[in-house]
């Protein structure tokens, strides 16, 4: 009887670490601006955040502002720019993180903010 590898029981075989760094990242972060109310600061981020469109590891890149929808209790409307990013796993996001046009992001506009919020979700599969 010879024996059928397929890929799921090849993935299976990986470590857990291994398999967690393949699964495709999601990286969600939330920008409150010292002036709150300033379309010129919102703007001037907004551009920023534009700049690491380029980085070659970031898969999708989506900036936004505030919504005008329903106001409801779950719904946080106290933040005034955001950036959704895609990766393909933990290592792009790693590469993203170290690269020099998001640290120069960082010592740019990072005077606009008073707060930032990151919220990182693996792929679940």
């Amino acid at each position: 009887m010879a024996a059928t590898i397929t890929a799921g029981t090849a993935t299976a075989a990986l470590p857990i670490t291994l398999q967690a760094d393949k699964k495709q990242l999601v990286h969600h972060v939330f920008f409150w601006l010292k002036n709150p109310d300033s379309v010129e600061d919102r703007d001037k981020l907004v551009e920023g955040v534009k700049t690491l469109s380029t980085i070659e590891t970031i898969r999708k890149l989506h900036v936004g502002v505030l919504a005008s929808t329903e106001k409801r209790e779950v719904v946080d409307t106290s933040w005034q720019v955001s950036e959704l990013m895609f990766f393909d796993d933990n290592v792009g996001q790693k590469i993203y993180q170290d690269h020099p046009l998001h640290l120069a992001f960082i010592k740019n506009y990072g005077h606009l903010w008073a707060r930032v919020l990151v919220y990182d979700a693996a792929e679940a599969l």
